[in-house]
């Protein structure tokens, strides 16, 4: 038998890897634990306004750079004390957007610097647990003080389909406005003044109130009554019979997506209606690219040798195979003379839209300033562009019967924001002088200029021009 003679180095070997694997187990435990602990807690993204006022609503994003977000709160520190605004705790996923709602009054805010502080913490494993600590601090100004608004002149007669103009003061306010009911006019600057152009829809109910709003960066709101007479105006109603020579005509022209299978009355009902409303909802889009001052003067212009066919605000009742089958509101004068005569423009202004536009086939679109716009639709021909500033009688293209139109003529609406109202008002310098430049020239604002001197408003309506009825309008 062989015995072999292991060296003493050899035996000691062993051990030393064991160590070393031990040690090696040990760091990698040690720097696997302290990078847990080192993993960064929640991060919050806030956007905090200026000031807040009596009730404010601030968005936080709080996201988890490991794990999910356990627990977030939010308090509002001053002179001290401090308040809880929100907390929730649970599962709130690695990414939670939070409107932090504020009432000052709730948690006894009063007007001076404070500080929003936002707390929070993940669900994240860590050898040492975190505690809930402060993740972003940002300083507030606590304003409660609202805008003041005065009220220096207005229109002191309105009518249904009517506009009037409202001129008012207003203090430490970020935006204004007047509104009708729902309806909402923007007020623009002129000196030390606002000054709105205000329109009764035609559907005007009595007692909905004119009001001015106004709002500050913190949220303060106030409010200011306009008071106006009401004058009656009635409208007037017409039955329209739809034949099939009209429907074949049309409805391919204006629903060349109607599927073949679809009678052609029931695309008519959906140009009728929904393209009728989308034709409203654009121009109420037009609206928003109005200029802060007014581009006209004098009276608008009335085509020549054009005689109105189809009246403002008439309710048309539609009749196909002697049966009713739709009802809705023509808004604006139809107006003819002779096939593609020239549509002039009726004012002074720049062109805001050039284009189809659904039921009222080829429009131009002209902005006047202050929100005060004009249509003109069906066109045969459009011999303007988008941006063009026009004069006033400058030819923007020919008559026509393009959209839902049987008969060449013009389609002309005069609109306030998107608001559709009689235009005979702006036909009439005497009005425009009484109802416009009257409250402009009281409150000490410049006056729209071409109509002469202010003599005092009256409530005698301004006479209407000749409406002959015509079948040829649709």
């Amino acid at each position: 038998m062989i015995i072999a003679d292991v060296p003493s180095r050899s035996r000691t070997k062993f051990p030393v890897v064991i160590v070393v694997l031990l040690l090696v187990a040990v760091v990698a435990s040690v720097s696997y634990l302290g990078w847990r602990q080192s993993v960064p807690g929640v991060r919050v993204r806030v956007t905090a306004p200026r000031a807040i006022g009596h009730k404010s609503t601030i968005p936080l994003v709080v996201e988890a750079t490991r794990g999910q977000v356990a627990r977030v709160e939010a308090r509002v520190l001053q002179g001290g004390k401090s308040g809880v605004a929100f907390t929730q705790d649970g599962g709130l996923g690695p990414r939670v957007e939070i409107p932090v709602a504020i009432d000052s009054a709730t948690l006894g805010l009063r007007e001076g610097p404070a500080t929003l502080e936002i707390w929070g913490r993940d669900d994240y494993w860590r050898p040492l647990r975190q505690r809930d600590r402060v993740v972003a601090s940002v300083p507030l100004t606590v304003d409660l003080t609202p805008p003041r608004i005065e009220v220096v002149a207005s229109t002191q007669y309105l009518a249904p389909g009517g506009v009037g103009v409202v001129v008012f003061k207003v203090a430490d306010a970020a935006r204004s406005d007047v509104s009708v009911g729902p309806v909402s006019f923007p007020s623009f600057p002129a000196g030390q003044h606002r000054v709105a152009l205000v329109a009764l829809p035609y559907n005007y109910v009595a007692g909905t109130p004119i009001r001015i709003s106004a709002q500050d960066e913190a949220g303060n709101v106030a409010g200011r009554g306009v008071v106006a007479e009401i004058l009656p105006r009635r409208f007037r109603t017409d039955r329209i019979e739809i034949r099939d020579a009209f429907l074949e005509l049309k409805v391919p022209e204006l629903l060349p997506q109607r599927p073949p299978t679809q009678p052609l009355v029931d695309g008519f009902l959906v140009i009728n209606r929904d393209l009728r409303r989308q034709a409203e909802e654009a121009k109420r889009q037009f609206a928003a690219k109005t200029a802060d001052k007014p581009l006209w003067e004098g009276a608008f212009l009335q085509p020549r040798n054009t005689k109105v066919f189809s009246n403002f605000a008439e309710t048309r009742t539609y009749v196909y195979g002697g049966r009713e089958i739709d009802t809705q509101v023509h808004l604006g004068f139809d107006l003819a003379s002779t096939k593609q005569a020239p549509v002039p423009a009726a004012n002074k202004g720049t062109v805001a839209f050039v284009g189809p536009l659904t039921i009222y086939g080829n429009a131009i679109v002209l902005d006047h300033g202050w929100g005060l716009m004009t249509l003109y639709g069906h066109l045969s021909t459009l011999g303007v562009k988008v941006g063009d500033t026009v004069d006033k009688g400058q030819e923007l293209g020919r008559s026509g019967d393009t959209g839902l139109a049987v008969g060449d003529h013009l389609h002309y609406e005069v609109l306030v924001n998107g608001i559709s109202v009689t235009p005979v008002e702006f036909w009439d310098a005497k009005w425009i002088r009484d109802r416009f430049n009257g409250p402009l020239k009281a409150a000490g604002v410049p006056v729209i200029a071409g109509v002469g001197e202010s003599g005092g408003e009256s409530a005698q309506e301004a006479p209407a021009r000749p409406r002959p009825r015509s079948r040829r309008s649709r």
